[in-house]
């Protein structure tokens, strides 16, 4: 644990000093674009955080070579050199597109391409799905499942970056989440070795996300950019692939984890989907929109789950703050149930095993739900938006 407490610290504090450099840059050489009519903010903002962060990740994973704990994921480092390739090939379309706005066909097939690498290049797949030991019955139903996971992932947290800290927020506490629930399944499995793939990029997302958001919050001074959100998106899928796909069967057996079998064979689906689930719901419910009007799912509009909220009558920080509830709420209810399995509070029922995450989950969302329809402000008046760039 103390290594994977002191990449997230170095990867957080190498992102704050980058960031400082890079929004100094950004300002001195006006590296910003102008205002866009879906853009919440009214000044024009550099876009580059996501620079400082894919550096400060790429600085951590060397960083991790060196170290012999994680030798275990560098036993093979086409898996390491592959992710960050990707991770690379996605910076840099980001950046392209955060200071040109690139075609969404281009970034589209960028993003393809990384999954690409990911899933064929280093070999990181979903082999299975952990339910009943389920294979995937094909080598290249394996790779096009795990491509278009990536790229789902990618776009959602793409799609919620629309407000000062929204989504290294909700990344921040997501991935701490996360984290916390692979280091525990990885020390349950009975594993040699508590270094894994999974566990590390976790880490290394809280820190790069710990690391921007004081240049972030609002109001911020930064932003990540589709380079920031679009690298943080694939690594977060790439860390639950290689946890959720790829998990040992011993990582599941009730008697090696003393945990019930009833949820623990579950919840490496379900915790990775509520971790992502505003993304996911905003995602889902945008390509639906435009389609059904007839337009690209990447054309843009001001109808996302954050414009609404503001639209409600919420405040940008309020707005923010409410996202994070209900991503707090959410996972680590998922998370408690996970860890009450086996406690035998009211014998052999299974709300026996769950009551204390169950009454948390049921206060936590119905105050998570009082506070989103009860907005701080008079409802503000929808403005039709012109759009100007695709999103992806």
């Amino acid at each position: 644990m103390k290594l994977y407490l002191f990449t997230i610290l170095l990867t957080a504090t190498i992102t704050l000093v980058l960031s400082w450099i890079v929004w100094r840059i950004a300002l001195r050489y006006k590296l910003y674009p102008a205002v866009r009519a879906r853009d919440v903010h009214k000044t024009p903002t550099p876009r580059l955080g996501g620079v400082a962060m894919f550096f400060a990740i790429v600085a951590a994973v060397l960083t991790s070579r060196a170290i012999d704990f994680f030798g275990g994921f560098w036993v093979e480092p086409r898996m390491m050199w592959s992710v960050l390739a990707a991770t690379a090939l996605i910076a840099f379309i980001g950046i392209a597109d955060d200071l040109w706005d690139l075609d969404w066909m281009l970034k589209l097939g960028a993003q393809f391409l990384a999954a690409a690498i990911i899933a064929i290049g280093g070999g990181l797949q979903i082999y299975a799905l952990p339910i009943g030991g389920i294979a995937i019955w094909s080598s290249w139903v394996s790779i096009v499942l795990t491509m278009f996971a990536v790229v789902i992932v990618m776009n959602a947290v793409n799609f919620i970056d629309g407000l000062d800290g929204l989504v290294a927020g909700v990344a921040l506490i997501a991935n701490s989440v996360f984290f916390i629930y692979s280091y525990i399944l990885v020390r349950d499995s009975g594993a040699t070795s508590y270094a894994n793939l999974g566990t590390f990029l976790a880490a290394v997302i809280v820190g790069a996300c710990l690391g921007f958001l004081p240049l972030n919050w609002h109001p911020a001074k930064m932003f990540m950019g589709d380079t920031g959100a679009l690298v943080v998106g694939l690594l977060m899928a790439t860390s639950a692939i290689a946890i959720t796909g790829q998990l040992p069967p011993a990582a599941l057996d009730p008697v090696t984890t003393g945990r019930s079998q009833i949820f623990g064979t579950l919840l490496p689906i379900i915790l990775p989907l509520i971790v992502m689930l505003l993304p996911l719901l905003d995602f889902g419910l945008a390509v639906i929109r435009r389609m059904s009007r007839g337009k690209s799912p990447f054309s843009p509009d001001r109808e996302h789950l954050h414009h609404r909220m503001l639209d409600m009558g919420h405040s940008d920080r309020d707005a923010t703050l409410i996202f994070y509830a209900w991503t707090a709420i959410a996972s680590l209810t998922v998370l408690l149930m996970y860890l009450f399995t086996g406690a035998d509070w009211f014998g052999d029922h299974w709300f026996g095993e769950y009551w204390l995450a169950i009454i948390f989950g049921v206060i936590g969302l119905a105050a998570c739900l009082v506070v989103t329809v009860v907005p701080s402000r008079p409802a503000a008046r929808n403005r039709e938006p012109e759009p100007e760039h695709q999103e992806t």
